[in-house]
């Protein structure tokens, strides 16, 4: 329970100091954003900072910090240190930059940021991994969300034939909250979805709490567990675990809502602040799967059916009821932007006008026939889930990389503090590498070759930025972006 209150404390205590210091590094002004420069009722919409900072962390927060976290804690309680220090140091970092630079940018997508700042042949590579992830994203929270519907919900066996109706009603308004204005759906109706939310976390942290003293340990292991199947603390952590600590996917989302903040000086609350609420949420779900184990709960049981466990354990069949919903919320209010920043990305690459509504339901339409194949294919095919989620995983750590090169050239360029995001980029550069080196998905190599590989890499990475971003020179200047 100490080391619990610790990461909650880190968290919280780091959330307001480290972020201050970043906001400095970066100087917010009072120079015109792109949601008053340039409105135009759709994707530019100037909104108030605390919906913002909501649709912010229903954006980001989808059933990566629940699910994640349910998996990560087998690797022991380190992860009470390990997500709120990611958190702190990577992930908001992350989320803030990428939000604030695309603010500078009239409110440019990542690819026209990674152009700008690293070079035409890198945004080349950059468009496929990012689009595969978002595609991926997509199809994650369409398929979790229904199955959590109808289990837990309708008490029906997720194999129900019924599963497909949900599904299509999920896409509907995937559909629908793709191409219509942000402010009409997405604004609308989140601050609803932000209750269930809020009722789920604080749900769950009560139950730590009231069930949490003395149960907080794997019986016999110390601070770093022993996988039960055998998984490495690095890297595999870090990718189980990518949401509350870094997630390359909310690259996408904290640039989509630079084009509704209406003065930079609200960063600090809607990029930096949303992604330590995520955190918590993480620290929650991770705290209350801790409990259950530690109480003789099979370590080897599916992080979706911890879900309704963890609910019903903490808070009671009604609460629980609650809790559930707000786990069901988290991946639709991401699935739904991630499809949207999908049609931006591929608008802003073709120069496709975003103001005629057919030209948006044909990207639309170009986006949905891919993610509904991938569902199925992930749905019949036995391991067909598994499969998903781990190639998920892998280029949501993988893309954050991109992200953060951005950032630390951004930083280079105007003589700043580019360490704070240059030494998150290299660490994960080396997680992502050795991953896919040594995983069964990627290469499958011994260990300590995969250790090597990712070593190399990592140095590549960290002097190859810096680098980059003085070769690029006046043309940074020169580059208008939006």
């Amino acid at each position: 329970m100490a080391l619990f209150l610790v990461g909650v404390a880190i968290l919280i205590v780091g959330g307001i100091f480290y972020s201050k210091i970043v906001d400095n590094t970066f100087q917010p002004d009072d120079r015109k954003t792109p949601a008053v420069e340039k409105a135009d009722g759709i994707d530019y919409v100037a909104m108030p900072e605390w919906k913002n900072a909501l649709i912010e962390l229903l954006n980001i927060a989808g059933t990566g910090p629940i699910l994640g976290p349910i998996q990560g804690i087998l690797f022991g309680p380190i992860a009470f240190l390990a997500i709120p220090l990611g958190n702190i140091f990577a992930g908001s970092v992350h989320d803030y930059f990428n939000g604030m630079i695309s603010m500078r940018n009239g409110g440019a997508q990542i690819p026209a940021l990674v152009e700008k700042y690293l070079g035409k042949g890198i945004k080349r590579f950059y468009n496929v991994i990012v689009a595969i992830l978002l595609l991926l994203t997509g199809v994650v929270f369409v398929y979790t969300p229904g199955d959590l519907i109808v289990g837990e919900i309708l008490h029906l066996d997720v194999n129900n034939n019924i599963i497909w109706i949900i599904y299509a009603v999920i896409f509907i308004y995937y559909i629908l909250s793709t191409v219509l204005p942000i402010d009409q759906i997405i604004g609308r109706i989140y601050p609803v979805f932000g209750l269930f939310l809020l009722i789920s976390a604080i749900g769950v942290f009560i139950g730590i709490l009231r069930f949490g003293s003395g149960h907080m340990t794997f019986e016999g292991q110390g601070l770093l567990a022993e996988h039960p199947l055998g998984q490495k603390f690095i890297p595999s952590f870090f990718i189980t675990v990518a949401c509350g600590i870094l997630s390359g996917f909310h690259g996408s989302q904290s640039t989509l809502i630079s084009r509704t903040v209406d003065n930079e000086k609200q960063g600090r609350s809607v990029f930096f602040g949303s992604m330590v609420v995520e955190g918590l949420i993480a620290m929650a779900w991770a705290g209350g799967a801790i409990v259950l184990f530690s109480q003789g709960q099979a370590l080897d049981t599916s992080a979706t059916l911890m879900v309704g466990q963890i609910s019903r354990k903490f808070m009671g069949n009604i609460g629980g009821l609650l809790a559930i919903i707000g786990v069901i919320v988290l991946p639709i209010t991401s699935g739904d932007t991630s499809f949207r920043a999908l049609r931006l990305i591929i608008a802003e690459q073709m120069k496709i006008d975003q103001k005629d509504v057919k030209k948006r339901i044909g990207i639309s339409l170009v986006i949905f026939i891919p993610a509904v194949l991938i569902l199925y294919f992930a749905k019949t095919n036995p391991n067909g889930f598994n499969i998903l989620w781990r190639y998920f995983g892998f280029t949501n750590q993988f893309v954050a990389i991109f992200a953060l090169a951005v950032a630390t050239s951004y930083l280079y360029h105007y003589k700043k503090a580019y360490l704070m995001t240059h030494i998150p980029g290299t660490f994960y550069c080396f997680i992502v590498m050795t991953f896919i080196s040594i995983s069964d998905i990627g290469l499958h190599l011994p260990s300590t070759v995969g250790y090597i590989i990712g070593v190399i890499c990592a140095a590549i990475y960290f002097i190859a930025v810096p680098k980059i971003s003085k070769s690029m020179g006046k043309k940074i200047d020169e580059t208008i972006l939006g």
